[in-house]
């Protein structure tokens, strides 16, 4: 089974963040955040911001995959967004990372580059290959995404809440170290 392979929710912490597994109880403090109609804007599904969407799209769906993390600014001890793993592939080791969000009150800083180096660094200790889906429209997370170093390898469907959606597969791989050779056998 994969969860025993890959812990889809670990507790992660950096500089300015702490990742943890959504809690039922998340849901207010969530919800404020992404009640900004700007947070959605380049998204498949830019209603989400309305209550109702919310909780289908993210929080519940959220909930019950047993991947979503929430990012807590570790100065103020405020959720200021999430993000989730999905797609595990345990036969080629690769995860995909996504359904992320952040206030726009910490946009353009390091806390986005600071949540995806800390998932990334623990997908790694599992996966080969990390996938990021994002949709075509959306410019914000492409440039995002690639500040951190993912390449773009395609483009491709993906249905989105029932839509099919055009979105640009970026990827980066697991750095492994070389190995050093034994010049005295």
């Amino acid at each position: 089974m994969l969860a025993s392979l890959f812990d889809q929710q670990p507790h992660l912490t950096g500089d300015s963040i702490y990742l943890r597994p959504l809690q039922a109880n998340d849901a207010d403090a969530l919800y404020k955040v992404a009640s900004d109609p700007l947070v959605w804007q380049q998204h498949p599904s830019p209603f989400r911001y309305q209550r109702e969407i919310f909780n289908a799209q993210i929080f519940e769906s959220g909930l019950t995959s047993k991947s979503t993390l929430v990012a807590i600014d570790l100065k103020t001890s405020l959720i200021i967004g999430s993000s989730r793993y999905y797609d595990a592939e345990e036969n080629c080791r690769e995860v995909a990372i996504g359904f992320s969000f952040l206030g726009r009150s910490h946009w353009g800083g390091v806390v986005n580059g600071e949540m995806k180096k800390l998932m990334l660094d623990h997908a790694f200790n599992w996966a080969k290959r990390v996938w990021f889906h994002i949709a075509i429209e959306n410019i914000r997370s492409q440039k995002a995404i690639e500040k951190i170093g993912a390449k773009l390898s395609h483009l491709d469907k993906r249905t989105v809440n029932g839509i099919s959606v055009t979105h640009c597969y970026y990827f980066i791989d697991a750095v492994r170290p070389q190995r050093v050779w034994d010049q005295s056998v």
